[in-house]
């Protein structure tokens, strides 16, 4: 046996002891990007939508100032790193979206302003549509038609619907009802955690009617703002919205399937301003249409909602009827958001538009400005990203006359990594 000189020994024992450097790979590049969003949202309250990965992963310290050009040079590298390894093709791809939505907020939050198709563009991955004037003018003269009498449209539109508000003192059972039933159609057909729960709480003074804050291990707390007169239609649209087969349904799967199942530690984290963001809202909504499809709503409403809310359904066929042609307005948010955050337009101005095409009581006008200021192009996640949805999963067979199909389509995509360009 040949002699090793004692150099030889010392160098191999160096060597030995000291830490060999990690092979990049997907999964701690995902570690990487989960800190970075958590270390951003130190600065911005309402970056982090929700977390559920490991505590330890939270940051320990801020710095004094904000320290934009570190995040944007640790997302680029992310960016960078992320195309120069192997892994699951779509989660790569959606993770670089994200980043760059996450590189846009940093700029954003450090003063940086774009218009609002470019930054839409850049943080949802998608370009909203835009309509003149003379679109919504059209549309108007559909509800002129539906709503004839004396007075202005608005005038005539809110006394109609005044008739459907649902009083305060029966409020919670209407809406404890309403997310019963969802979660009853929706646990027919999805297998979720046993555990899976939500607590419903009702809160003021906030820019949004109903939130859902997801807390991770299957369950979610689910917040009703009563600022303002609620409709007897708004019960269902947030059951299924806010719960099922919404965002807690969304959320549960995507932490189930992505993150326990698959150990994607990046779904661990949802940074509200990026693309995650217009498949979250966009299928909320559409799954309002999965859950009570047609006519199957309004029967329910007339037979069970109306009577808990101490309401007359007798003229229950013509409310959905005008709230039918409402939401075909719902664009016309977007053109005040675009024109106002373009600073086109004055908050008032604003606030007149949405009370001219979309019919708004001025006080909801003004409320619905605070949501542009605090949330700015978000609000097209609702809209387009509800007709990119439906799109797709009729596109795959999910019509209104194969319902099972529906349903099915709608979990695949649920339980997957998606952006606006994974499903046009």
């Amino acid at each position: 046996m040949k002699n090793t000189s004692p150099l030889c020994l010392l160098l191999c024992f160096l060597l030995a002891c000291t830490p060999q450097e990690q092979p990049l790979t997907i999964d701690n590049i995902a570690e990487s990007y989960v800190k970075l969003m958590l270390e951003i949202g130190q600065y911005d309250s309402d970056f982090i939508d929700a977390y559920y990965g490991p505590e330890e992963w939270k940051p320990t310290a801020k710095k004094d100032t904000f320290p934009s050009g570190d995040f944007i040079e640790r997302a680029n590298n992310l960016i960078s790193q992320i195309q120069s390894v192997e892994g699951d093709k779509d989660r790569k791809f959606v993770l670089v979206k994200q980043l760059i939505a996450a590189r846009t907020k940093v700029e954003i939050i450090n003063g940086k302003v774009y218009p609002f198709d470019e930054e839409a563009k850049l943080l949802y991955d998608a370009k909203p549509p835009s309509y003149p004037e003379s679109y919504f003018d059209s549309l108007l003269l559909d509800l002129e038609n539906a709503l004839p009498g004396e007075g202005s449209l608005a005038d005539r539109y809110n006394e109609f619907v005044d008739q459907f508000i649902i009083p305060k003192e029966n409020l919670d059972t209407v809406f404890q009802t309403a997310i019963a039933e969802a979660r009853k159609r929706t646990m027919a057909r999805y297998d979720l955690p046993e555990n899976e729960n939500f607590v419903l709480e009702y809160v003021t003074d906030k820019s949004w009617s109903g939130y859902n804050y997801y807390q991770g291990n299957s369950q979610s707390l689910i917040q009703i703002n009563t600022d303002l007169p609620i409709k007897i239609s708004r019960a269902i649209d947030l059951a299924c919205h806010e719960g099922y087969p919404g965002h807690h349904v969304f959320n549960a799967l995507l932490e189930q399937n992505l993150v326990n199942n698959k150990g994607w530690k990046e779904y661990s984290v949802y940074p509200l301003f990026s693309p995650q963001s217009l498949i979250a809202e966009g299928s909320a909504n559409y799954g309002i249409d999965v859950a009570f499809p047609g006519e199957e709503r309004v029967q329910y409403e007339k037979e069970v909602l109306f009577p808990l809310a101490g309401l007359d359904a007798s003229q229950a066929d013509k409310y959905y009827e005008i709230q039918g042609l409402i939401g075909k307005l719902s664009y016309a948010g977007n053109e005040a958001a675009r024109m106002y955050l373009n600073g086109e337009i004055s908050r008032e101005e604003a606030a007149r538009w949405m009370e001219k095409y979309q019919l708004n009581e001025p006080e909801r006008a003004l409320q619905r400005t605070r949501f542009f200021d605090q949330y700015r192009s978000y609000v097209i996640n609702y809209n387009l990203g509800k007709d990119l949805v439906a799109n797709y999963i009729e596109a795959q067979g999910g019509t209104a006359d194969q319902p099972e199909k529906r349903w099915e389509v709608f979990k695949e995509l649920l339980s997957n990594p998606n952006t606006a360009s994974t499903i046009k």
